[in-house]
């Protein structure tokens, strides 16, 4: 008598530095985990596909399944950059998954951080986003880009960090340690002005830990930065009605760095990521799989 097959998952996250993905059992044992270059689907949808398909590959080589195999496998992929319901679905088209559901990686993101728990996501890495979530529902705002939004992000920070340098450099913002630092990386304002001309988001944010660390040591210009920052994060708190019995994430590289910045109701809802993107992601694959009954 032939056994009942058997059934995986996989997971798979990614954005502008990068693509993870993990391979597991029905009941989310880790098989294998790889990893491929950038995966931004906005950016690039041609190179985020293939990055992503190289990983895939060589997870699913890792974990040493078939062709056959990956036909009874469900899958979940959140990738930076998928906007619409038109780039989910053709992302998941070219997913070599029995069954594959893709979005972009805020629902991941939050699902990993907040785990089974009721409460907020506030994100910030490059860029930036806040989640809520109320028992099975969540909702995700934000996400749209430095050019019109991404608030509190990296890339956010530091370009405002470059704009009070010029506006101080005007004599119409105030100097101070991080300003004179920038200009002297820059050479010249006109350096500044040249470097924005063709900067993307991972280039601003590239100066973000410089903010960071300056208001650390109580410059004046990076603790307001921060502070502007987390006035952001506070005021989508506040929306959200959070209070007692809610817990508050802050994710991403930045996302942490703003737990002194916030109000004191907030700080003391802060508490740690229950899991990662790709952990998310394996959660959303398996309640998918479960949902279709494919587990016997």
């Amino acid at each position: 008598m032939s056994s009942a097959p058997q059934y995986h998952i996989c997971a798979v996250d990614g954005g502008g530095t990068g693509c993870r993905v993990a391979v597991a059992t029905a009941d989310g044992t880790v098989l294998a985990r790889s990893a491929d270059g950038p995966a931004n689907y906005t950016t690039d949808p041609a190179m985020a596909v293939g990055n992503v398909l190289g990983a895939v590959h060589s997870a699913l080589a890792d974990a040493g399944l078939t062709k056959d195999d990956w036909a009874r496998m469900v899958a979940h992929v959140g990738l930076a950059g998928v906007m619409t319901d038109a780039d989910a679905a053709a992302l998941a088209q070219r997913m070599p998954f029995g069954r594959c559901r893709a979005s972009d990686d805020r629902l991941t993101t939050t699902m990993g951080a907040l785990g089974d728990r009721d409460g907020a996501v506030l994100a910030a890495g490059t860029g930036s986003f806040t989640a809520l979530r109320r028992g099975g529902d969540v909702q995700l705002y934000g996400g749209w880009g430095l050019q019109v939004g991404d608030h509190a992000s990296g890339a956010w920070l530091g370009r405002k960090a470059l704009e009070h340098t010029l506006l101080a450099v005007d004599g119409f913002g105030e100097s101070s340690a991080l300003t004179h630092s920038l200009l002297a990386r820059y050479d010249t304002p006109t350096g500044i002005v040249s470097f924005a001309a063709t900067a993307r988001p991972q280039d601003y944010a590239a100066l973000a830990p410089l903010v960071i660390e300056a208001a650390l040591v109580g410059d004046v210009v990076g603790a307001r930065l921060m502070q502007n920052g987390a006035d952001y994060l506070n005021t989508a708190l506040t929306a959200f009605g959070i209070g007692p019995g809610d817990v508050v994430c802050l994710a991403g590289g930045v996302g942490p760095h703003y737990k002194p910045y916030l109000a004191a109701e907030y700080q003391a809802l802060v508490t740690h990521l229950a899991g990662s993107a790709l952990d998310g992601g394996l959660a959303l694959a398996r309640a998918a799989l479960q949902r279709e009954g494919a587990q016997r």
